[in-house]
Formats: C-alpha cells, structure tokens, sequence
C-alpha cells in the first residue's frame, strides 16, 4: 500500500538522505522517497506495524513534524535562526575589537568562543543528536558523517590550534549559508505550494430546493452549480448559460480570458471571469484537471530521475572518502616533516568543509522539482523527475490523429442511402465506447442487441433479429460484402444489413486550430522527426492533414501495427508517442516517452502515459520539450560547476593558499550559486 505524509521542518537535503536511510533500514518498506524540496515523505507499506514504525521515526527525527495539507511557513524558526547570527555577530565584532586594542587575549577568546556558541550551538545539538541515531539497526555511516559534523570539527580544530577568529567566522558563515539557502528553497516551496490555489474548498449546487453551499467533494457527475463572478471552478463541467468567460491563466499559463458558449467544457481551476453563470457537471472533483494536476506534482518526487539517484549514492561514498582524505592529511604528511602536524591541520579541516556536497544534493533535486512546476504552469502534467530526463532526450515525435491532431468532437456530415442508414448506425454505435460514437448520440434509433467490437474494423450488433455492420471499408470485405466506396474527405462509416450492403455516414471531424502551430514549435523545440499513426485511410489522412508539417503518415494501422511503426521510429532516436484513445496505450508502452489528451484522453491512455496535457492544448508539447531541455541543462551546470569549485578549493587548500574561512565561504557560495541557478527554471516557459 502506498502512503504520502506531509511533514515540516527538514531543514537540509543532507537531512532528508539520512531520514530516507533510517526509513530504508524499517522492515516492511520499500519505495522510500523524501523530498526535501516538497517536505513529503513517499513508501509503500506491508502492514499497519511497518507504517507505524515510520511515523514514529519521523516524528522523532530532529525537529521534523508530520502535518495535514501544505508545510507551513518557518517564519519563526527563521526569526531564532537570525537572532543567532546577530548575536554571533555582534559577539565577533566586539572580539576583534578587544584583540585589536590588545585587550586581555582570555577576553577576546570568551568573546570568540560566544560566537561560536550563538551560531553553531543547534549545530553541536544535531551532532550529538545523531550519534545514537548512527547506531540504531545497524551502523549508518552517513547519519554520522553529515555536514553538522563536518562543521563542527573543522571549527573545533580552529579553536584547538589557535585559529580563535577562523573557529567563529566558520560557524558563522555557515549559518549565513544554511539561512540563504532556507530562503532560497522556501521561495521555490512557495512556488509550487500556490498550485493548491487550483482548489477551492466550497461549490454551490443548484437543486430543486434552491441553492446550497457544499464541499467540491460532494458533487456528482450531472450536478448543475452555480458560478459568480472571480469563483473558481470546483469540478470539470459543461457550461449551461449562453456565454461566458473564464480566466484560464492557472491551467494553461496563458493570461487571456477565454469566452465560452453553451455547451462548452470548463476545467476545474479556472476562474469565472464573467457574470454568474450555471455549468453542469461532468467529472467528480476527485477527477477534475486540477486534481489530477495537484497529484501528479505531488507525487512526481518519487519518480527520480537517474542524476537524482546518482547524486544521493555518490555524497555516501563522497564524503566518507573526502572525510578519510583530510584524516590522511592531517597526519601523514607531518610523519616527513619532522611531526609538524600544525602546519597540515588548516588543509585537512579544509578538506572536511569542502567535503560537504549540499550544493549538489540541494541544487538537483530542486532544479527537477522546479521543472515539474513550470511544466505543470502550462497544463503539462509529468509523472516525475525522471520523465524529464526521458523527454529532454527526444528526437521524434509521433501522433495519434482523432482526437490528438483533430479535435475528437465528432458530428455527421453527411448520410448516403436514406434515413434507415443513419439509424442503424446509430443503434450500433450506441454500444460502443469508441469517441466516433459520439456523433450518434442524438439521434433517434432502436435498441441493438449483442454488440461486439471487432478490432480496426468496426462494430457487429443484432437490431431487429437481423445482423448489423457498422466499420470501414475493411470490413466489408472482411465479410464479403460488395459495398461501394465512398470518395470523401471526411472518415467513411460503411453500413450493411444481412450481408446486404445499405449505404455509409460521413463523420466531420476537425482538426484542432493550433495544430500547425503546435508542430512547427516542436520541430523548433529540437524534434527532428514528426509522424502520424492513425487506422484511417491514406487518402483521408493525408486529406485531413494537409498543410501541417508532418514528415510521414503512416495510415490503416490496426492497433496491433502502431507498436510496430513507432519501434520503427525509434531506431532514428527516442520517441515520443501523443495519444488519447485505449488502442494508444500499447504504443505508449513502448515509446520512450508518452503523453495522453487529458480531458479527451481515457483512463488508459492518462494510466499508461509518462506526461497528461490537462488542458489538450497540443501547444504545450513544445513548452514541455523546452523545459525538459532547460531542466536538464541546469542539472548539468549545476554538478559540473559545484563539482570544478570543489576541486579548485581542495587543490588550493593543499598549497596552503586559503585560510579555513574562505574554504566555507567557497563551499557556502557555490551552494547558493547553485540553488539560484535552480530558481531558473521557475520562469515562464516560451
């Protein structure tokens, strides 16, 4: 069973790797993902005793506190943590006030050693809050080795060689460091916590009684309700008034207002920019767009992409390493030179402040999670981090037609052979779940018995005692049926009555207005190679899709046959697959990244998708393809910088050239260099 708990109050990435491992180490548990970043814990659990080990464990991990709903704010922590510094400060200040004016030298060491102790005494607690902690179940080398050690040495080995001001200053500007990047983080929390303004806690239903105020949750599927002006819409519905218009800026991330007129869908997180207006509606709030969207970001920090995991392996073998390496410093090379161990203790404790890797186990994470909210703006929904590095990665593109390309809104353009025609169509369709059945909807037929889909061909039924086929050409022949063909630019549904052939229905189906601007974005988006899959016929796909820039067609596919194309596809690079119908998913599988229309789309095809258009707006394809790369590009500067700095602060340590207190600045400023660079990508997407 899969458990998602909020918590508060994990203060450092570092922190959230060694609550995982204590978490990994619970019998019962598998899939333990925390999101420093998001402030949730995400497992699955075998038993009730197994899920209540680990609340137990998080509650009593350093000041960690499970919460319902969003982290709150720290204001208060953050206001102890910058009184601590101003006192360390001041205390700093007046010390080497005293030690300039040569004042008794024990005045200034006390003045020194408060510093110390007003900046780094939380510090000290969590060093020895996690040595028992270290222990428990078995021997936990990182809960030990974390940057509060690290910290807490390096300036206790100041102060034991003399180095009084490098032993203040080093907590000190580490506590800077920690505060900045607190702030920086808690903007991007902030960020995405405001995709929670996408739900609204109440909904006026309209019943028969009159008006009443109730929770979204309470609705259901055909409930009419009631939208003032700046109310924002509780659950997907279909507008029922004449007109009006929304402000769909939070879905879409587009700021214009969108007018609407009877009958048209509203997606749940809109807001009605209009007068009061009456919607009917059609999916619970459980399974409006909002929600969906709210849960996929919610739960996309579990899906890591692989520099993620890479990083959280490589700071427990890093540190212990860098750890051993200052030890080795500190006392080998003295062993040569006469015992002269003073000389190599300011390189080693170097050594042990640049060995803190938070700039990357802080920056990365982030930078994914900032990636998932910025594509989440523009209505794109990703299932996690590691779908991002899939998509970043993308070299062709391949489409479903009808409802993908075309706007899956079906309607008969025309019928030839008679009334009895439409009829019988109509009785057939009825049964059926395919989206064309939608255009028989309202009209008038009789009741047909024993349907049965017949794949990539279409539908039998019994209507009246006699047996009825409604599909394409196909499957006329299929059953020996001498039926004309019809010469049409619109989809051919052919109709035959006891093997007598009858007539056929046009079925209009439009493309969607942005499609050639959506495919010419992607193909500037860096995707070499767009193609279509679709069963239709040649002639009315190529008909159909003129003019957009589409490298092939590949048309009359049965759904067995698109796994095969898009196979074919990706030998010339990864592919990305963009469907919405249940005979999309078997391609979806096997595509290297796939994504479903999310109002049109099944549940299938949102099921087996890697990424959701919540908004089926196809230009959203190429935002999320650019962010994707930007994501990606970000990561890389962020590991590569981090890593180069790092470097050249060892390298020059061990010349001797830096002091103890610029080793922590360097350390602390490549931090928030790498956490701003991060903040990058919570611009807009273009």
């Amino acid at each position: 069973m899969k458990k998602i708990i909020q918590i508060a109050n994990l203060d450092c990435a570092a922190c959230a790797a060694e609550l995982q491992e204590e978490l990994e180490a619970i019998g019962g548990l598998s899939a333990v993902s925390v999101d420093f970043v998001g402030q949730r814990v995400s497992l699955d659990y075998e038993s009730e005793d197994a899920l209540s080990k680990a609340v137990d464990t998080i509650s009593h991990f350093e000041e960690v506190e499970i919460v319902d709903g969003s982290a709150p704010q720290k204001k208060e922590r953050r206001l102890k943590e910058i009184v601590s510094i101003a006192v360390s400060l001041a205390l700093f200040i007046a010390a080497i006030a005293c030690q300039a004016t040569n004042v008794n030298g024990w005045v200034a060491f006390g003045l020194y050693l408060g510093a110390f102790a007003a900046a780094g005494w939380s510090v000290v607690l969590s060093v020895f809050r996690n040595i028992p902690r270290a222990f428990q179940g078995g021997f936990h080398l990182g809960l030990l080795l974390d940057e509060n050690l690290l910290m807490t040495i390096a300036a206790a080995g100041a102060f034991a060689i003399g180095e009084n001001m490098e032993g203040a200053i080093v907590m000190i500007l580490y506590q800077i460091g920690e505060l900045l990047q607190s702030i920086a983080v808690g903007s991007s929390r902030g960020a995405i916590a405001r995709l929670s303004e996408l739900k609204t806690d109440t909904a006026i239903r309209i019943t028969a009684e009159g008006q009443e105020t109730v929770s979204p949750d309470e609705l259901s599927a055909d409930d009419e309700i009631l939208l003032r002006k700046g109310d924002r819409v509780p659950a997907d519905c279909r507008l029922v008034s004449e007109t009006a218009s929304v402000d769909a800026k939070s879905m879409t991330g587009e700021a214009y207002l969108k007018e609407l007129s009877a009958g048209d869908e509203i997606l749940s997180g809109c807001v009605n920019a209009g007068g009061a207006v009456r919607a009917r509606v059609i999916r619970p709030a459980a399974e409006s767009a909002a929600a969906k969207i709210l849960e996929l970001v919610e739960n996309s920090a579990s899906q890591k992409a692989k520099p993620e995991k890479f990083i959280t392996k490589f700071a427990r073998v890093y540190t212990p390493v860098v750890v051993l390496l200052a030890v080795l410093i500190a006392v080998v090379p003295p062993l040569f030179q006469n015992y002269n161990f003073r000389e190599w203790i300011v390189p080693a404790l170097n050594f042990l402040v640049i060995s803190c890797p938070c700039a990357l186990i802080i920056s990365v994470p982030l930078t994914y999670f900032s990636g998932v909210g910025a594509l989440a703006r523009c209505g794109v929904l990703a299932k996690g981090a590691v779908y991002l590095d899939a998509l970043a990665g993308v070299k062709n593109a391949a489409f479903d037609k009808t409802g993908t390309l075309t706007e899956g809104k079906f309607s008969v353009a025309k019928v030839n052979g008679g009334d009895r025609v439409l009829s019988l169509a109509a009785a057939a369709e009825k049964s059926s779940s395919h989206p064309l059945a939608q255009a028989f909807a309202e009209i008038p037929s009789e009741q047909a018995d024993s349907c049965e889909e017949l794949a990539g061909m279409g539908l039998s039924a019994l209507v009246g005692g006699k047996r009825i086929l409604v599909g394409n050409l196909r499957l006329m022949r299929e059953y020996g049926i001498a039926a004309e063909e019809t010469a049409s630019d619109h989809l051919v549904v052919y109709v035959a009555e006891d093997k007598k052939f009858l007539g056929s229905v046009e079925i209009e189906d439009r493309l969607r207005p942005n499609a050639a601007q959506a495919l010419s974005d992607l193909k500037s988006a860096g995707i070499g190679r767009l193609a279509v899959l679709t069963g239709d016929t040649r002639a009315r796909a190529e008909s159909c899709l003129k003019g957009l820039p589409i490298d092939e067609i590949h048309a009359e596919l049965l759904p067995a046959q698109k796994p095969e194309r898009a196979a074919e596809l990706r030998k010339t690079g990864k592919l990305l697959y963009i469907g919405d119908g249940i005979n999309d998913t078997p391609v979806m599988a096997m595509s290297d990244v796939s994504a479903a229309m999310g109002g049109l789309g099944s549940g299938a095809a949102i099921e087996a998708s890697d990424f959701v258009l919540a908004t089926d707006n196809l230009s959203s394809v190429s935002k999320a393809v650019k962010g994707a790369k930007k994501t990606r590009r970000i990561v890389i500067e962020n590991i590569a910088v981090s890593i180069a700095v790092k470097a050249a602060l060892m390298a020059l340590s061990l010349c001797g050239w830096i002091p103890l207190w610029a080793a922590v600045l360097g350390d602390t400023g490549v931090m928030l260099l790498a956490v701003l660079n991060s903040m990058r990508m919570r611009r807009k997407i273009k």
